[in-house]
C-alpha cells in the first residue's frame, strides 16, 4: 500500500468501480426493508454551489449509512429544469432555454459524480422533458374532470409599454426590469387548482408529521391560517346592494366607524364613474404591491367613495372608503374598519380624520390611550349597548347569534390559504393542456394528444413568450373542430410537487406505477433548505393527497422525516472606491494581518490595500463570497470537502466556512491513510484472530474505545443526524490507535479491529478513501457492500475504574479499583490511601459518602 494519500487517484478508482458495477441501482425487493432518502433536486444553473454540496453530502451520508444497516436504499437525483432563470440566461447568451439547460445538466451531473454521491442514475429525470410533463398534463385534465380545476380572473404584473406579463422577480422598485415603465396590476383569466378543498386535511395531518421540525409545521399552520369568524352584510344606503365582510373580531363590531374597500371592488368602480378623484385613485392602485409584508408598512391612502354603509345592528350609516391596504384577492375585498382596535385601521383614520371609538377595554382594567395607538388585545366590551361587560368569547357568540337571528350574518371558518394559481404567461414551462373551441367552450386535451409539446427551437426576444408570439403554434383541431391551444404554462411548483413520486417508476408509461410507488413511498428522509418550508412542501403534500385520491398511492403524506439544513456562510469583504461604491472581494483574495497592537486588519492579498471586513454572511454571487466546490475538489479531493462539510457544524445549523478547517480535514485523512499504510506493512504476513479472553489491560482499553465509538457514531448517524459529533468520536478513536504501541499478535489483532471499525464508520462520509482502504485491509467485497460494524457489548465492560477520593469536598486521591468493588471495599481502599490518611490523621471521621463507581467523600474534623 502506498504510504502517501493521493485523493484524485483514490477517487478515480472508487468512482470507476461504482460505475462499472452500477453499485447504486436498486429495484423493489419485497421482504427487505426499504429506505428512500431524497435531497431536494437542484435547478440546473450551471455550477454547484456549497449549499448544494452540503445538502447532497448529508443525503449521501444518510443513504450510505442506511445501506450499511442492510436496507434496500434508493437515492435518486434529477433536475428542476423549467423556470424564468433559463429564459433570462437565454436572452443574455442569445440562445434558447433548452440547449442552455441541457448543457448545464451535463456539467452539474459531472460535478455530482466527482463528489461521489451514490445516486441511482437510472432514475434520473428532468422536468423539462416531454416524458415527464406529459403525465403532469394528464393529471391536470383528471383534476379538471373532478371539478378541482377552474379558471377565473386574477391580478398579474403588467408592463403597459411591452404589453406583457411580468413575474414578481421582473418587477424592480415597482418598475419593469427591461424598460423602467411603472408596472400595473391587470386582471387576466388564469387557471387555479382547489387546494382550499384540502385545507382542513392539510392542517390536521401536520400532527401526523412527528419527525418534521416544529418550526416548519408552525409556518405551514400560519400559511393555511384557519380562522373562525363571522361573515356579515352591511347594507348600502339608497341601494339594494350589500357589502359582505368577514371578521374574526365580531366583538369589535360596535366600534366600526367606516368601511374600507379594495380599489377594484365593484362598488368602487361604479362610484368612480362620477368621481374623478376616486377614478384616479383606482388607477394609481394598479401599480401597488400585493405583498402583505409591504402593505403592512406602506403609507395608508384612500378616497371617500361617497357611499354610506348601514351598520347591521345599530342601523347607523358609516362612510365607505376605497383604501390601498385592502386587496380584492383576499377575502371579500371589504373590511369593517375599527380604528380603536386595529392598528392598520387606526393609521388610516388618523390620516383622514375619521372617528376612533373604543369598544373594548383591558380585562385588567388598565388604562389604554387611543391617542397613541389602537388597543388590539381581547378584553371586556364597553360602549357596545346590550353587549357591554361581555368578554371576547361571550361577545363573539352573542353578536353572532344576533346577526344570524336577523338574517344579516353567519358563523364561518375561513382560511388564509388561497387556491393555487398555476398559470404563468412565460415560455419555459409545461404548456397547460386546455383548448378552446370557436364558441369559447374550454376542453381538456385527451391522453392520445399528450404531451402538448413545448417547442424548444425558439428565439427569445426578451419581451413575449415565443408560443404566445407564434400565432400558428396555438392552432389545433379537437375532435375535428378548429380549436385554440392554451398558451399559458404551468407554475414550476407543479413539476417539483410530484417529482419524488416519479422517481419510483421514471420509465413507466403512466404517471406512476402504483406498485412501485407504494413500495417506496413515503420518502423516509427528505433534506432541503428552510426556504422551501411553506410553498414547495405544502404543494407537495397537497399533490400527494390528490395522487392518493386518484388511486395512485396509498399513503397520506409524501415525506416521513424532514431535515432542513442550515445555510453556508462565508466572509463578506469589500473595498470602497473614490465615490464610496462597494466592490465585493472574494474571500480567497483577502488576507488577515495583525498590527502592532494585536488588532486584526484585512488587505487585498499581497498588497497594502485595505479591505472592509463585514463579517460572515450567506454565500451569494452578489456578495462575491461564494466558494467554488470544483476548486476545492481539484486541490484537496472530494472526500476532504465531504468530511469538512459534515464536521464543521451540525446539519441543521449554519456552517461558517473556514479554509483552515478544510486543511484540517485534509490533514486528518492523510494521517489516517498513513496509519493504515503503516499497519498494513506491519501485518503483511497476516493477523492472528482476536481472542477477547486473552487481552491485557491496554488491549482491552483500545477495544473498549473501539466499541464505545461504534455505539456513539451509530446513535449520531441514526437518530440524531449529528455527523459532526460522530466524526469527532472517530477522530478520538484514531488518536487512541495512534498511541497504541503493541506489536504482539493480540495487539495487532486489536489494532486491526479498531482500524476496520474506523474505516467502516467513515465509509458513508469519505466513501472513496474507505473504498480503497477496505481492499488494502484484505477484504474482497467492496466497502459499499459491507455492513455496519457490530457492537460487542462485552467489550464495553471495564475491569477497573478510576475512583475519586475527597476529604471534606477536596480531591485528595485518584485510585484504580476493580469495577465490581462493593461500597464497603471502595470505602476501605479510600481510607487506606496514604495521601487521604495525611488529611484525616488526628481527626474524627464523621461521615463517608460513597457514590459507587465514581466517588468517595470523607467528612472529618
Amino acid at each position: 500500500m502506498e504510504e502517501h494519500y493521493h485523493p484524485h487517484k483514490i477517487e478515480e478508482e472508487a468512482q470507476k468501480y461504482w460505475a462499472e458495477n452500477d453499485s447504486f441501482a436498486v429495484t423493489e425487493q419485497e421482504g427487505k426493508e426499504k429506505y428512500y432518502c431524497l435531497s431536494m433536486f437542484p435547478y440546473p444553473s450551471g455550477k454547484l454551489h456549497m449549499g448544494h454540496v452540503r445538502n447532497y453530502t448529508i443525503g449521501d451520508v444518510v443513504s450510505r449509512y442506511q445501506r450499511m444497516q442492510g436496507k434496500n436504499v434508493m437515492q435518486p437525483m434529477g433536475w428542476d429544469a423549467f423556470g424564468l432563470p433559463a429564459e433570462n440566461a437565454a436572452i443574455k447568451n442569445k440562445t434558447a432555454p433548452a440547449p442552455w439547460t441541457y448543457q448545464n445538466i451535463d456539467y452539474m451531473k459531472g460535478q455530482l459524480k466527482k463528489l461521489g454521491f451514490g445516486y441511482d442514475w437510472n432514475r434520473e429525470l428532468a422536468t423539462c422533458t416531454p416524458e415527464y410533463y406529459k403525465w403532469e398534463q394528464w393529471f391536470f385534465t383528471k383534476l379538471y374532470e373532478k371539478g378541482l380545476v377552474y379558471k377565473k380572473m386574477s391580478a398579474v404584473n403588467w408592463c403597459p409599454n411591452d404589453q406583457t406579463v411580468l413575474a414578481n422577480e421582473q418587477v424592480e422598485d415597482g418598475k419593469c426590469w427591461r424598460c423602467d415603465t411603472i408596472v400595473e396590476r391587470k386582471q387576466l383569466a388564469q387557471w387555479f387548482i382547489k387546494i382550499t378543498a384540502y385545507a382542513d386535511e392539510l392542517l390536521a395531518d401536520l400532527d401526523k408529521l412527528e419527525e418534521w421540525p416544529e418550526q416548519v409545521k408552525a409556518m405551514q399552520r400560519n400559511w393555511i391560517g384557519r380562522s373562525e369568524g363571522v361573515e356579515m352584510a352591511f347594507g348600502v344606503a339608497g341601494s339594494e346592494e350589500e357589502i359582505r365582510i368577514y371578521t374574526t373580531r365580531p366583538d369589535t363590531l360596535m366600534g366600526v366607524t367606516y368601511v374600507a374597500l379594495a380599489a377594484e371592488h365593484p362598488l368602487c368602480k361604479a362610484a368612480a364613474k362620477n368621481n374623478p378623484a376616486l377614478a384616479a385613485f383606482i388607477e394609481e392602485c394598479k401599480s401597488n404591491t400585493t405583498s402583505e409584508a409591504d402593505m403592512a408598512t406602506m403609507e395608508k391612502k384612500g378616497v371617500d367613495t361617497g357611499i354610506k354603509a348601514i351598520h347591521p345592528i345599530t342601523g347607523e350609516e358609516v362612510s365607505v372608503w376605497a383604501a390601498n391596504f385592502v386587496l380584492m384577492d383576499f377575502g371579500t375585498g371589504a373590511v369593517m374598519s375599527v380604528p380603536g382596535h386595529d392598528q392598520r385601521d387606526y393609521e388610516f383614520a388618523k390620516v383622514y380624520g375619521l372617528p376612533i371609538k373604543q369598544v373594548v377595554k383591558p380585562a385588567s382594567d388598565e388604562e389604554c390611550d387611543l391617542n397613541k395607538e389602537a388597543f388590539t388585545e381581547k378584553g371586556i366590551l364597553l360602549n357596545s349597548g346590550e353587549f357591554d361587560g361581555l368578554n371576547f368569547k361571550d361577545a363573539f357568540e352573542a353578536i353572532a347569534s344576533k346577526l344570524i337571528s336577523e338574517g344579516k350574518g353567519e358563523k364561518q371558518v375561513n382560511y388564509r390559504l388561497r387556491d393555487w394559481g398555476v398559470s404563468r404567461q412565460r415560455y419555459w414551462g409545461a404548456p397547460i393542456p386546455m383548448r378552446y373551441l370557436e364558441d369559447g367552450t374550454e376542453v381538456t386535451v385527451s391522453l392520445e394528444d399528450l404531451p402538448v409539446r413545448l417547442p424548444e427551437d425558439v428565439e427569445m426576444d426578451g419581451v413575449q413568450s415565443p408560443i404566445k408570439a407564434d400565432k400558428e403554434w396555438c392552432k389545433v383541431t379537437h375532435n375535428g373542430q378548429p380549436a385554440t391551444q392554451e398558451t399559458d404554462t404551468f407554475d414550476t411548483f407543479m413539476e417539483s410537487s410530484w417529482y419524488y413520486a416519479r422517481y419510483c417508476s421514471p420509465q413507466a408509461d403512466q404517471m406512476l406505477d402504483p406498485k412501485a410507488a407504494n413500495y417506496w413511498l413515503p420518502v423516509d428522509q427528505y433534506i432541503g433548505g428552510i426556504e422551501h418550508a411553506v410553498m414547495h412542501l405544502l404543494y407537495s403534500r397537497f399533490f400527494h393527497k390528490l395522487l392518493r385520491d386518484a388511486g395512485l398511492v396509498d399513503s397520506d403524506e409524501p415525506f416521513k422525516k424532514l431535515l432542513c439544513q442550515g445555510m453556508v456562510l462565508a466572509d463578506i469583504n469589500y473595498t470602497l472606491d473614490e465615490k464610496g461604491v462597494k466592490h465585493y472581494v472574494a474571500p480567497g483574495d483577502v488576507e488577515k494581518r495583525g498590527d502592532s497592537s494585536g488588532q486584526e486588519q484585512w488587505f487585498l492579498t499581497g498588497t497594502d490595500t485595505p479591505v472592509v471586513h463585514q463579517g460572515m454572511g450567506k454565500m451569494s454571487k452578489s456578495k462575491n463570497n461564494g466558494i467554488d466546490p470544483q476548486e476545492l475538489i481539484n486541490e484537496y479531493g472530494a472526500d476532504t470537502v465531504r468530511l469538512y462539510t459534515m464536521f464543521a457544524s451540525p446539519p441543521t445549523q449554519t456552517l461558517e466556512w473556514s479554509e483552515s478547517g478544510v486543511e484540517g480535514a485534509n490533514r486528518f485523512l492523510r494521517r489516517f491513510w498513513k496509519m493504515i499504510a503503516s499497519h498494513v506493512a506491519e501485518t503483511s504476513e497476516g493477523v492472528t484472530a482476536l481472542d477477547a479472553n486473552a487481552l491485557n489491560d491496554a488491549q482491552k482499553d483500545l477495544r473498549r474505545k473501539t466499541h464505545e465509538t461504534i455505539a456513539k457514531v451509530s446513535d449520531d448517524c441514526d437518530k440524531r443526524l449529528t455527523f459532526n459529533t460522530a466524526i469527532a468520536a472517530i477522530m478520538e478513536l484514531t488518536n487512541a490507535i495512534g498511541k497504541f504501541k503493541d506489536s504482539s499478535d493480540q495487539g495487532k489483532a486489536v489494532a486491526r479491529e479498531a482500524l476496520e471499525a474506523a474505516t467502516l464508520l467513515l465509509a458513508p462520509i469519505v466513501p472513496h478513501t474507505a473504498h480503497v482502504i477496505w481492499h488494502e485491509l484484505g477484504h474482497k467485497e467492496a466497502v459499499v457492500d459491507a455492513g455496519w460494524p457490530k457492537l460487542d457489548e462485552t467489550a464495553l465492560v471495564k475491569s477497573a475504574i478510576t475512583l475519586i477520593v475527597q476529604v471534606n469536598g477536596k480531591v485528595r486521591a485518584k485510585l484504580e479499583v476493580p469495577a465490581d468493588a462493593t461500597k464497603d471495599q471502595m470505602e476501605e481502599l479510600a481510607k487506606a490511601d496514604a495521601n487521604v490518611q495525611k488529611f484525616t490523621d488526628g481527626k474524627t471521621i464523621r461521615k463517608v459518602i460513597v457514590v459507587p463507581g465514581k466517588l468517595v467523600n470523607i467528612v472529618a474534623n
